[in-house]
């Protein structure tokens, strides 16, 4: 992906550029590299990619994101060859979620709930799981 800013600039406040905002150009950027694909294709090739972007940006290996996909070659052969074009991704998605633990912390709370926060907030956009309600940072 191309942006007009750079990870420096989210992480100092210059330039507002959120998880939502990620994940919705992320899945442009996949969509136009599998556009003869159908919606699942689209869907499990989007899953994986941005599992990886989150899993790298979070400070995980990637060689125990691979082995999760054991049981599943191709897609661990992919994921595997998109390592080194996703750096750029994965060093925007870093600084986004830094980001919002910065600003969680900003408001007055501990390193360890700003941390918590964003992981359950992460989980709770992904999921999409509009039952529960997460409080305000």
């Amino acid at each position: 992906m191309h942006w007009d800013f750079t990870p420096e600039q989210i992480l100092k406040g210059q330039a507002e550029y959120r998880l939502e905002d990620f994940r919705r150009d992320l899945a442009h950027e996949v969509a136009m590299n599998v556009e003869h694909a159908g919606a699942e294709e689209f869907r499990r090739a989007f899953d994986a990619i941005y599992d990886q972007c989150y899993w790298l940006a979070t400070g995980k290996p990637l060689a125990e994101l691979l082995a999760t996909f054991d049981d599943d070659p191709p897609t661990r052969d992919l994921l595997a060859a998109l390592e080194p074009n996703l750096q750029a991704n994965v060093e925007m998605l870093g600084a986004i979620l830094q980001r919002e633990i910065m600003d969680c912390v900003a408001q007055g709370r501990s390193l360890e709930f700003a941390l918590q926060w964003v992981a359950a907030r992460h989980d709770q956009l992904v999921r999409k799981s509009a039952g529960a309600v997460l409080p305000p940072c």
